[in-house]
């Protein structure tokens, strides 16, 4: 399908950190550039809201990330690190990421989910059918479902460019 891309489209940005940020390590050993991904995910057209949404732990430092994240125009969601009694860990947006999507999705022309969740695939649907919202996605595409690529209107995959969209990144993956 053809995306239209004008300067004057509402973009929303919602970002699953942990999916790109578990991408970007098991792919390429490195982290992920988030000022890179968000000038991708809005290319010239009018950034209405950018959210990550992320996971705090109980020794806090990841504080100067989220700062960072701030810093260039992502506002932040925490949601504190889920540690069961059995020692298993929780670290889950993806309902939260919808329901943002969905309340925000009146006020935009086009949704870009930076995530390669396939769960979001029935987000994407709706978006569509209901809201009349272009929905886009940006992830690793080796690490993405091939669901969500199949549902968007269009997939940018950070895999063709990694050096672009990864902070030092010198391998050639």
């Amino acid at each position: 399908m053809a995306v239209i891309k004008h300067t004057a489209q509402r973009v929303g940005v919602f970002i699953d950190t942990q999916n790109l940020y578990h991408s970007a390590k098991h792919l390429y050993k490195t982290r992920v550039n988030f000022a890179k991904v968000l000038e991708e995910a809005v290319d010239g057209r009018t950034l209405v809201r950018a959210i990550a949404y992320v996971i705090s732990t109980e020794n806090g430092e990841e504080a100067a990330f989220f700062d960072a994240l701030t810093k260039i125009g992502i506002e932040t969601k925490v949601k504190g690190l889920q540690i069961f009694a059995d020692g298993a860990k929780k670290a889950d947006w993806d309902v939260g990421l919808a329901i943002d999507a969905v309340k925000i999705a009146p006020k935009l022309d086009t949704i870009v989910i930076a995530s390669g969740d396939g769960d979001f695939v029935p987000l994407i649907e709706y978006l569509d059918m209901n809201e009349g919202c272009q929905v886009e996605v940006i992830s690793f595409g080796k690490s993405s479902s091939a669901k969500i690529k199949e549902a968007a209107h269009a997939f940018t995959d950070m895999c063709e460019d990694p050096k672009k969209f990864l902070i030092n990144y010198r391998g050639n993956n």
